[in-house]
């Protein structure tokens, strides 16, 4: 038998870990000396000790592991466990990306500093859309419903798209949510056809004037514009007088590198009194 330093200089872990995980039922000692309390273990704990620390590594929790190693469950169920880890640790990387992309991308610009728009003021025409209205749970959502929803179903429909082409969304709600989201999908068209379940078909009025400012790079930094919009608006005596429109010109669909896609803020507007 090992006593709990040199059982933790095998295992490569502290006494204060083992001792905690005795005291949750994770690892239990083969022996305690009953008139000293001394940890003692043996070699045949160490498969269990190597089983804790590759699921510890991979980022399960210590209730996790528990439920993994002493709860009965099957092949199937470990395996389903280690498919639904691996789905977290695929999302944490793509974020850690996105992260890594924007301090690259700070430094290549070398300031903090919210970058300069340029804002036109325009009339937004009317137009006839084949629209779809959704609530989605993330913003990642929006990248397949047009292609493979909304697309198809006009497709069905016989819709033409409108020259030049006006793909754009719409949100309905006043404040920002990360879920739920509210979102009408919008694709210019050459004529109406009879509502889907899945399209509908409308004709947006002609807007007099709408404040309008190009972004260039991922969604992901659309914020950026957004506030540059809200502060130019209010400088220049403008208020909001709709919902704003997102338009994408360029995208996902026909550039490589996020950093190129292409999108129009379009934000109705009237002089303020």
């Amino acid at each position: 038998m090992y006593s709990i330093g040199m059982f933790s200089q095998i295992c490569r872990v502290t006494p204060k870990t083992l001792r905690h995980y005795d005291e949750i039922g994770l690892l239990r000692p083969a022996r305690i000396d009953r008139f000293t309390g001394y940890r003692y273990y043996t070699t045949g704990q160490l498969p269990r000790m190597n089983q804790i620390q590759s699921l510890r590594q991979m980022g399960f929790s210590l209730t996790e592991i528990i439920a993994l190693l002493d709860g009965g469950a099957g092949p199937e169920t470990i395996r389903a466990l280690l498919e639904l880890k691996r789905g977290e640790l695929a999302a944490r990387i793509r974020e850690d990306g996105q992260r890594l992309r924007l301090v690259e991308n700070i430094l290549r610009k070398g300031t903090l500093m919210m970058e300069n728009y340029n804002v036109t003021i325009k009339e937004l025409p009317e137009v006839i859309v084949a629209y779809l209205r959704t609530v989605i749970q993330s913003y990642d959502d929006l990248f397949h419903l047009m292609p493979e929803v909304l697309g198809p179903e006009m497709e069905r429909l016989g819709c033409k798209c409108a020259e030049p082409e006006y793909c754009f969304n719409v949100y309905h709600y006043e404040e920002y949510r990360d879920h739920d989201i509210d979102v009408s999908l919008c694709q210019a068209v050459t004529e109406r056809k009879e509502d889907s379940d899945v399209a509908k078909f409308q004709t947006i009025a002609r807007v007099p004037q709408a404040a309008c400012l190009l972004h260039k790079g991922p969604y992901r930094t659309l914020r950026n514009a957004y506030t540059f919009a809200a502060q130019w608006i209010e400088q220049n005596g403008y208020r909001l007088a709709g919902p704003p429109r997102e338009s994408y010109i360029d995208g996902i669909w026909n550039k490589e590198s996020e950093e190129d896609w292409l999108t129009e803020l379009q934000f109705p507007v009237e002089k303020a009194e």
